[in-house]
């Protein structure tokens, strides 16, 4: 039985191939569970600094992906570069968007961050909703109390408007 068993392995190996490894996809996917279960690693990072926490998920020619929590406000924002595109995956929070940035500093390159935005438009984002933030536009995310935020966020490079 010995040499007829290795008899058959050795036909089945020649006939049938071992398959060749798959190329990479060339798209990505995130299903929401997925992302909600990389957020509640990130809820852990930002309960123990600051309260928030975000990762960058994959970086593209024109844009980024990033996913980020938050149990707190974040500081107003500009970005002269980029649009941010905001998907809510769970919670809410409210978007600031225009006006001025009060306190502005430069961080970085076309990136300047400050203490709040004043005089802006502030609407309520919840669960399943999207923003689009145009590049070289104010804004900031409120949070009240213990609301938290969990957004899919896209960083897409486009030129300012006038």
């Amino acid at each position: 039985m010995d040499i007829l068993s290795r008899q058959i392995l050795t036909e089945i190996a020649v006939d049938h191939p071992a398959p060749k490894p798959r190329s990479e996809t060339p798209s990505d996917h995130w299903t929401p569970a997925i992302l909600l279960e990389r957020a509640a690693y990130l809820k852990g990072l930002a309960k123990h600094g600051d309260g928030s926490a975000s990762e960058t998920l994959k970086t593209y020619p024109q844009h980024f992906t990033m996913l980020s929590f938050r149990a707190r406000s974040g500081e107003a924002e500009l970005h002269a570069a980029h649009a941010d595109l905001f998907y809510v995956l769970s919670g809410s929070t409210i978007l600031v968007t225009g006006g001025k940035i009060i306190g502005a500093r430069t961080i970085g390159p076309g990136e300047v961050r400050g203490d709040s935005v004043e005089g802006g438009t502030p609407m309520e984002l919840k669960q399943g909703d999207v923003a689009h933030v145009p590049a070289g536009t104010p804004h900031q995310m409120l949070l009240a109390g213990e609301k938290t935020v969990t957004c899919f966020v896209m960083k897409i490079q486009e030129a300012p408007t006038a």
